[in-house]
Formats: structure tokens, C-alpha cells, sequence
């Protein structure tokens, strides 16, 4: 797989000139009806409209050229096969596969990944029976009864993910179960969690792929602690999902162990057994395939070639001509839908820890902007806190709008003529619209300029599939911007450092003052005791 560098791809310098006069949505003839219908692309069960973006047919004409230019989809493919991409040319790297899309490549004969996938589908069967175990009462606490509640125990991406999407369909959530989430080292965070939990119908899973995350392991030793306070044995009420052989690979600790493995990322692992045993428990085995099926079919999509058949490519190249040639720096993504409030947080993780990068896969500096600022809250609560600055503040912000025609519990009331789930898109809409035209007035504090871009995803309904579906664009959409900007999306060094560090601190916390007398006293060791100090910690 041939990899160029960004800034020498021709369409690159076709791009810059076109970004010198983008379209103006906000002048008469803009944005209209014709444009509106033209500007619209669909994968899967979603629609993306795009007409309120900044582009003409000649920019996605050069898009188009960038993507071919740049291999795009060649470079998808050959992740989806399981070439070693995570890694930097004559550097110290991971070297591992990047094969999250074979957990949900597992509906056909020919997988891209064939052994890969043969171990998903070992891990989906060894699921399929703990989970039938659990509804036909094999698996029970020490009463007898049957387990309510599962909290998962991880952080990031033993959390985010698998949380954002609980949340998310809790809706579709089984009778009498539940999950909740330990994912801070905070002692309050596990504290609030317990508290009114009844433990003896409580399953807590573990999930550390290495088996050695600290803030996990601290977690999972409050966990054991408070079973051991209501006289319940931790071994009966805890499960793992790590890699195996690591240190949580304990049948004498875990009643039952799921595993990842090292090419599954942990910001791309939520449809691995990091999230599918908690989603399971919760939803249900049928639950768990849709929601494969759902990522699997944008999986399938994503390998299209015409940017304007492919939403996470086109998504990618929209964003690409956002950031790099338009300028902005942050991206918002805001779901109208109360489910996916938890959404936002996961994607900043998968986005910003996988793109966050300034060096290229040849272990260069980068010379163009790389990975966005990621955030976002749901609608409309937000319309009523930062889309002030949206709208009229000196930073465009291009708007990622995620929207479904119709809400989850089919409970809706009509007020003034409309439903509640008509008022929620109505105002999304409106938002777009607002962001795209803006309006004149002779007060210039109620002038909005206009030409804000935004993007709107439209489904039917956040069901299992759709959810599937939703999490794949994405974490497509990512992928496709590293491989543009010829950076490895796929490691975290970034995170390495601060770890170090606390374990320094941690060492002279510990020791107290006369430890940290007893340390050699450096110049760094002068600077982190000074500051313990300083922050009344030592």
C-alpha cells in the first residue's frame, strides 16, 4: 500500500484555490430547494445532507480526486484485510493488525479477515451460551436468584463505547436488567455506583485488555472489597474481558472470561466483547447481531469508491475541506436524540486519541493541520447553551447534526398542533438552516452572518441496527482522515506520558516527606515534590 504525503497530492493544491472563494450559502440563490435535493447521500439505513456545506461540484469533484489520489479506500481495504497499520516506518511501534471491523464481519462465507473472524464468532458463540446460561437461571448468585444488574468496570475505551451505547438503547433493554459504569479512579465515582445497588444480584465486569490499567485495577479492588463487606464471594459475581494470557485471564477469579485481541483498538472496540457482554446482557443476544449487522453493513459501504455513495468517506473529505482548506478547527457533533447523550463523549476519545497525531507514518512532522477539536451535547439542550457562539461567535464551527423521524418509546404528546418528536427535528432543521443563511439587521448585535456549515444524519428510528450503523460511519469517517493525512490513527503515545509521571508522584505521595528526602534529589524530582507541596499533598 502506497502511502503520500497530504500536502503533495495535486487535488491538495486544486482545493486550496477553490477554498479561496467557497460557495456562499448565505447569498441570494445559496442554498435552495434544487440544491437541497441534490446534496444528499445514503448508506445503510441513514441520509446525509449535506447542502448547507460550503462546496460546489467542482470541490467535491477535487475531493473526489483527493480520495482517489490518496488511496483512500484502497487503504480501507487493506486494514479490513488485516495489514499491519499501526506502526511508524523504522520506529519503535505496536505493529499490530487494525481488524475491529471483523468482529461484525460475520454474517458471510468469505470474511476479509478470515481468522479474525473466526474468532469473533468463537467469542459471539461462548456469549450466545453465557447468556442463555443466565436466562434459564444456570447461572445464579448464591440464593439462587437470577442477576438484574451488570456494572462494567474500564476506562476509555472499556468505557466510552460500550456506555454511549448502552445509554443509547436501554430503551430495548430486557426486563428486569440493567447496566451501569465504574470508569474513574475517583473513589466517589465507584462509591455513587454501588450505593443502592443490591450486590447479591449484581454481575461486574472487568475489562482491561492488558490486564495491568491501574484505575481499572484499583476499581475492581473497591468492587471485591464491598462483595466481601456483604459477605458475598467476589469470584461468583465477577467476569473479565482482557486479552488472553494477561493477568485477568483467571478462571479462579472470573466466573466466566471473554477476550479482545491486540488488533482490536480500545476506542474501536465497542462491538467486541468489551461492549457485546454488557449490550448482551442488557438487550439480548438478537439485540447484539443487529447491532453487528448494522456496522456491518456500513462496513460493506464504505468500500464504495464515489464519495457521493460512501456517507464516512464523504463524511471524511467534508471535514478535510473544513479543517485544512476552510480553517476551522473544532468540529460539533450534536445528536437530537436524549439516547445518544453519551455519544459526543465517545467519539471525542475515538477521534481525537486516534487523529490527535503530528507526525507521519515515516516518523516526519507533519506539515498541515491534523485531527479536529471533537465535541458535543444532544438537542436541543444545547440550542439553550453554546449555540450562541454557533451563531455569532468570531469561530465557525462546523455542525455534524444527528436526527431520527421518530423517537424510541412511541410515547409522545402533541402541544400547539405538533409532537414533541416533531418540535425535536423541527428545530434541528432550523438550526442548520439558521447556521447556513443568517439574517440581516440593522442591529448588529442581532445580525447573523451566515455560512456556517453544517451536515445533517437522518434515520428512521435509533434502533439496534441503526445504532451499528451510526458507530461505524464514525469510526470509518475517522479512519479515512488518518490514512489522508498520512498518520498512524491507530496508537495512543500520547497518553503514555502523564501515566509515567503519576507513577512518579505517586512514589514520593506514598513515601511522604521522608521518602521523598530519601529520592535523589534531581532537578525533575525538586519540580514534582514542590508541587505535591504546593498542592497539599505531601
Amino acid at each position: 500500500m502506497q502511502i503520500q504525503d497530504f500536502s503533495t497530492h495535486a487535488a491538495v493544491a486544486k482545493l486550496t484555490s477553490l477554498a479561496r472563494r467557497p460557495h456562499e450559502l448565505a447569498a441570494p440563490g445559496g442554498l435552495t430547494a434544487q440544491r437541497v435535493g441534490e446534496y444528499v447521500a445514503e448508506s445503510g439505513g441513514f441520509a446525509l445532507l449535506y447542502a448547507a456545506q460550503r462546496v460546489t461540484p467542482e470541490v467535491l469533484t477535487a475531493l473526489q480526486e483527493l480520495a482517489d489520489e490518496a488511496g483512500l479506500v484502497d487503504a480501507f481495504l487493506a486494514m479490513k484485510a488485516g495489514a499491519t497499520l499501526n506502526r511508524i516506518e523504522g520506529y519503535a511501534s505496536e505493529n499490530r493488525q487494525v481488524l475491529h471491523t471483523a468482529c461484525r464481519d460475520v454474517f458471510g462465507e468469505a470474511a476479509r479477515a478470515p481468522e479474525a473472524t473466526a474468532k469473533a464468532r468463537q467469542e459471539l458463540a461462548k456469549l450466545r451460551s453465557f447468556l442463555a446460561d443466565l436466562d434459564s437461571d444456570v447461572i445464579v448468585n448464591a440464593h439462587g436468584q437470577s442477576f438484574t444488574t451488570m456494572v462494567q468496570v474500564g476506562i476509555g475505551g472499556s468505557d466510552l463505547g460500550p456506555r454511549a451505547l448502552c445509554l443509547a438503547l436501554q430503551s430495548y433493554a430486557l426486563p428486569g436488567r440493567s447496566a451501569r459504569f465504574i470508569a474513574n479512579v475517583d473513589p466517589d465515582d465507584a462509591a455513587e455506583v454501588l450505593r443502592g445497588l443490591d450486590l447479591s444480584r449484581t454481575l461486574f465486569n472487568i475489562v482491561s485488555k492488558s490486564g495491568t490499567t491501574l484505575e481499572t485495577l484499583t476499581n475492581e479492588q473497591l468492587v471485591r472489597s464491598a462483595l466481601r463487606k456483604a459477605g458475598l464471594e467476589p469470584s461468583r459475581h465477577l467476569m473479565a474481558v482482557t486479552g488472553k494470557g494477561s493477568p485477568m485471564d483467571d478462571s479462579a477469579k472470573y466466573l466466566a472470561s471473554f477476550y479482545m485481541e491486540d488488533y482490536i483498538g480500545g476506542r474501536y472496540s465497542a462491538t467486541s466483547m468489551v461492549g457485546l457482554a454488557t449490550l448482551g446482557f442488557v438487550l439480548g443476544i438478537d439485540a447484539v447481531m443487529e447491532i453487528l449487522a448494522g456496522a456491518h453493513a456500513i462496513d460493506l459501504a464504505a468500500e464504495q469508491r464515489e464519495i457521493r455513495a460512501n456517507i464516512p468517506l464523504l463524511m471524511a473529505l467534508l471535514g478535510i475541506w473544513n479543517h485544512n482548506f476552510l480553517g476551522c478547527a473544532t468540529v460539533a457533533v450534536l445528536p437530537y436524540s436524549q439516547a445518544l447523550s453519551r455519544f459526543p463523549a465517545h467519539l471525542q476519545q475515538c477521534d481525537m486519541e486516534s487523529n490527535g497525531k503530528s507526525v507521519t507514518r515515516q516518523g516526519n512532522p507533519t506539515r498541515w493541520q491534523t485531527g479536529p477539536v471533537v465535541w458535543g451535547e444532544p438537542g436541543t439542550n444545547g440550542q439553550h447553551a453554546f449555540y450562541q457562539l454557533l451563531h455569532q461567535g468570531a469561530e465557525i464551527v462546523p455542525v455534524e447534526f444527528i436526527g431520527f423521524r421518530r423517537n424510541q418509546y412511541g410515547v409522545d404528546i402533541e402541544v400547539e398542533g405538533s409532537s414533541s418528536q416533531q418540535k425535536l427535528v423541527a428545530n434541528m432543521l432550523a438550526q442548520s438552516l439558521a447556521l447556513a443563511l443568517g439574517k440581516e439587521d440593522a442591529n448588529p448585535a442581532r445580525r447573523f452572518a451566515g455560512n456556517r456549515p453544517s451536515l445533517i444524519l437522518m434515520a428512521e428510528r435509533l434502533t439496534p441496527r441503526a445504532m451499528g450503523e451510526l458507530l461505524a460511519i464514525y469510526e470509518h469517517r475517522i479512519a479515512f482522515q488518518g490514512f489522508c493525512w498520512n498518520i498512524n490513527s491507530f496508537d495512543q503515545e500520547g497518553v503514555q506520558l502523564g501515566k509515567v509521571l503519576a507513577t512518579r508522584l505517586l512514589r514520593l505521595l506514598v513515601g511522604g516527606e521522608q521518602g521523598a528526602a530519601a529520592e535523589k534529589d534531581s532537578g525533575q524530582e525538586s519540580l514534582e515534590k514542590s508541587l505535591l507541596r504546593q498542592a497539599g499533598m505531601l
